[in-house]
């Protein structure tokens, strides 16, 4: 679900837009029409041989059948696809009801199933209509048999993936894949191929505000459009937030230097702004559902450890492969912006900062939290190693007030070099 770091606004509305259950199922309708219409235009082209051979009253009690099946089809199946990211929605966290939209083996399905169903109700209604002429027939029967075979197997890859569908384990591995995108992403280019804000950056004196349009969650910058703005008045700007950051209307979220407010009103609109996060750019989004999902398996209500534990390998996989890939040695793509980088310590506390909390009463959680944050503490990024660390300590605090038993305690809250002898 990611986008590359090169992609415009543009880019990744239409990549949205494709991801949209009712668009590919509005495709696949306007190939059955456009089926259904091709079959008067062959029909000229047709042998008359085999024009007597396949008359109307052959095809229709096909295509009335496949209409009917469909349609029962349709149905049950959006049901099934409701109910299912419902059950997922309550068992794991509502933000992965997100993710299990976009997934395209159930747009193709449904997509498919409705489309054979526009399919074959608009050649009914040409045949009745008698717009259709005799020797339509025989296109008409040609789509039908690829149409029942697209069916059958859309059908198998359907009953394949009920059977993960609305899963715990199913919700964590969607979770995971689209947190991998993002996150790796900032490692590869950690100002999303911008040039780096540090606080050693020192911006122009002239430099002036760019406020927010509007309140709500940073969720794209569309650098591309961005940087050609920048380099036609060779002018130069400082972004304060990164996408996933909450901002408010009429606040700076940037300054920038040598732009009028015209043009600074057109650097407003390569921001895109929602009242929800999403995972094109947002690196630590996707680590926060992980531990949301951990942390309703942790409540009282729920009390599934094993669920949590299952999230903590996940994030450190996912943070020890982000500690292992090398920055990019390119130059910066867009050199007149520049963008704040993640920090290792928003990545290790979004991924472990509430399971630290919530599972510190419960011993195989913090046995396995702390293996975890010892590995990352050895692990080849200096920052994320010691964040890791510092998170180590924090999960002792945690774990000293809540474990019941002072053996436990005395076990497992002793820091590594306390226990050297």
């Amino acid at each position: 679900m990611t986008i590359s770091k090169a992609a415009s606004k543009p880019l990744m509305i239409l990549l949205r837009a494709f991801r949209r259950l009712w668009v590919r199922v509005a495709l696949m309708a306007l190939l059955a029409v456009m089926a259904s219409v091709l079959a008067a235009l062959l029909e000229d082209v047709i042998p008359l041989a085999i024009k007597d051979r396949v008359k109307p009253d052959a095809v229709l009690p096909v295509l009335t059948i496949l209409a009917s099946s469909m349609l029962a089809v349709s149905t049950f199946s959006l049901n099934v696809m409701v109910s299912a990211h419902n059950a997922a929605a309550s068992q794991a966290t509502p933000r992965v009801h997100r993710i299990l939209l976009a997934n395209t083996t159930t747009h193709t399905a449904l997509a498919t199933f409705i489309g054979a169903f526009v399919y074959a109700l608009t050649s009914i209604i040409l045949f009745k209509a008698q717009l259709h002429g005799p020797g339509a027939s025989v296109t008409i029967l040609g789509v039908t048999v690829a149409v029942v075979v697209l069916v059958i197997l859309a059908m198998l890859r359907w009953i394949d993936h009920l059977s993960e569908l609305g899963s715990m384990e199913n919700s964590l591995r969607v979770t995971e894949d689209a947190a991998r995108g993002s996150l790796m992403q900032s490692r590869a280019a950690p100002a999303l191929g911008a040039r780096v804000l540090t606080d050693e950056t020192v911006m122009p004196q002239k430099a002036e505000p760019i406020r927010a349009p509007c309140s709500g969650y940073l969720q794209f910058l569309d650098l591309r459009k961005l940087n050609g703005i920048l380099e036609k008045e060779n002018a130069t700007v400082y972004f304060h937030i990164v996408p996933g950051d909450p901002i408010l209307v009429d606040r700076a979220v940037a300054h920038a230097a040598g732009l009028t407010a015209e043009q600074r009103e057109q650097v407003q609109a390569c921001l895109t702004i929602s009242d929800t996060r999403s995972f094109e750019q947002d690196r630590t989004f996707g680590l926060l559902v992980l531990s949301e999902i951990a942390a309703r398996a942790l409540s009282p209500g729920v009390n599934d450890p094993g669920t949590a534990l299952d999230v903590i390998n996940r994030q450190e996989r996912l943070l020890w492969d982000w500690a292992r890939t090398p920055p990019e040695d390119a130059p910066p793509a867009y050199d007149r912006i520049f963008v704040r980088p993640v920090a290792a310590a928003e990545l290790i506390e979004n991924a472990y900062g509430s399971i630290a909390r919530d599972g510190a009463g419960t011993i195989e959680v913090v046995e396995r939290l702390l293996k975890a944050l010892e590995t990352l503490s050895q692990g080849p990024d200096m920052a994320l190693a010691k964040a890791a660390r510092d998170m180590a300590g924090h999960a002792r605090s945690h774990a000293a007030e809540a474990l019941p038993l002072a053996s436990q305690r005395e076990r497992h809250i002793a820091s590594p070099t306390d226990k050297t002898p």
